[in-house]
C-alpha cells in the first residue's frame, strides 16, 4: 500500500519511472517517435552518485550530484547513458544543472582507466508542473551573444518534455500511456477523459494524483491492484466535479463556477483582493470559461484581471 503522505511529486515520478518497462516506453516515445529502439531487458541501473574535488586555490569543495533516473544500455551495440531528470517546478538554472551533471560524469569516466573512450549521455528533463515552462532550455537563452562571437560560443541544451504536451499515441506500453493520460486529464479537469472502460494500475493512478495535486480523487479509490475506470471513477465523480470542476455546464452553474474558481485562485495565490473578488462576481460565463482554460498559467492577480476584464 502506498503511503501518500510520504510521497512528493518528485518521488512519485521517480518511483514510476524506476520500472524498466515504463522507462523504456517513455524514452522510446520521446527520443525515437515511438520506435522500439531501447529494450527493458538491456537496461542496467547506473550508479550516478558523482563526486568531484574542485581545486579552488587553497581550498577544496566536494560537489555531489545525483540524477533522478540513470540507466546504461546499448543502441545498435553502442553503450550509452540515458537519464531522466524530473521537475515538478520551474527551475531557471536547469540548463546549468544538467550541463554540470554531464560534465562531471564525463570527468568521472576519464578517471576510470577501464573505460576506453567516453560513454555518450542523453538527458531528458521531464516537467510535470501545472504552469507553462518559462525558463531557459539551452545555454544561449541566458545571454546576448554578439554576432561576431556566435560561431565561437559553445551551445548546450537539454531535451525538454512537458507532460501536458506529450503525444500518448507514441507510448506503446499500456500502463505507461494511461499514467501520462491520467496526468493530462487531471490537469484539464476532464472527468470524462478519466472515465474509461480500461484497467489502470492502482499505484500509477495514485502517483498521477500526487503529481497533479489531485489527492481528492483517491480518497474513495477502490481496493485492488487495478482500477476499473468505469466502475471506480463513478465513486469519485461527484467529488471530482465539485472540487476540481473547471468547466461550467450552463448558466445555472454560474455561481458554482465562480465559487470554484475563487477557491482555486486562493490556493494558487494565497489570498485574493476584494477588487478581484468583485471582478469575479461580475464576470460573464464566457470570461470565466476562458479563465478556467488558463488557470494553470496564472501567477498573480494581474494575470486574472487581464483575462476577465
Amino acid at each position: 500500500m502506498i503511503l501518500t503522505n510520504n510521497l512528493t511529486p518528485d518521488s512519485a515520478c521517480r518511483t514510476f519511472l524506476s520500472n524498466d518497462i515504463s522507462f523504456v516506453s517513455f524514452s522510446n516515445a520521446i527520443l525515437f517517435d515511438g520506435k522500439q529502439v531501447i529494450h527493458p531487458e538491456r537496461l542496467v541501473r547506473y550508479e550516478n552518485d558523482m563526486s568531484l574535488i574542485i581545486d579552488d586555490t587553497k581550498s577544496a569543495e566536494d560537489k555531489k550530484r545525483r540524477r533522478d533516473i540513470d540507466v546504461k544500455t546499448d543502441i545498435n551495440g553502442v553503450y550509452c547513458l540515458l537519464s531522466i531528470e524530473h521537475q515538478s517546478t520551474i527551475d531557471k538554472n536547469m540548463v546549468i544543472r544538467c550541463g554540470n551533471y554531464e560534465m562531471m560524469e564525463y570527468l568521472k569516466q576519464l578517471k576510470n582507466k577501464k573505460i576506453k573512450g567516453l560513454v555518450p549521455q542523453v538527458m531528458i528533463v521531464f516537467y510535470t508542473g501545472d504552469k507553462k515552462w518559462n525558463a531557459p532550455v539551452k545555454l544561449s537563452n541566458y545571454f546576448d551573444i554578439p554576432e561576431e562571437l556566435k560561431a565561437y560560443i559553445n551551445e548546450w541544451k537539454f531535451i525538454f518534455v512537458d507532460v501536458k504536451e506529450i503525444d500518448t499515441s507514441k507510448i506503446k506500453d499500456e500502463q505507461t500511456r494511461y499514467f501520462i493520460e491520467a496526468i493530462q486529464e487531471m490537469y484539464k479537469g476532464n472527468y470524462e477523459g478519466l472515465h474509461r472502460r480500461i484497467k489502470m494500475n492502482r499505484d500509477n493512478f495514485i502517483y498521477a494524483a500526487i503529481i497533479t495535486g489531485s489527492l481528492d480523487l483517491i480518497r474513495d479509490l477502490p481496493e485492488g491492484d487495478e482500477i476499473d475506470m468505469c466502475e471506480g471513477m463513478e465513486r469519485m465523480a461527484e467529488g471530482f466535479r465539485n472540487e476540481r470542476c473547471l468547466v461550467g455546464r450552463s448558466e445555472g452553474k454560474l455561481e458554482e463556477k465562480r465559487s470554484t474558481l475563487k477557491k482555486q485562485l486562493e490556493i494558487k495565490l494565497g489570498t485574493i483582493s476584494n477588487n478581484l473578488e468583485l471582478k469575479l462576481t461580475s464576470a460573464t460565463l464566457e470570461k470565466l470559461n476562458i479563465l478556467t482554460r488558463n488557470i494553470f498559467n496564472i501567477t498573480n492577480e494581474e494575470d486574472v484581471l487581464r483575462i476577465i476584464n
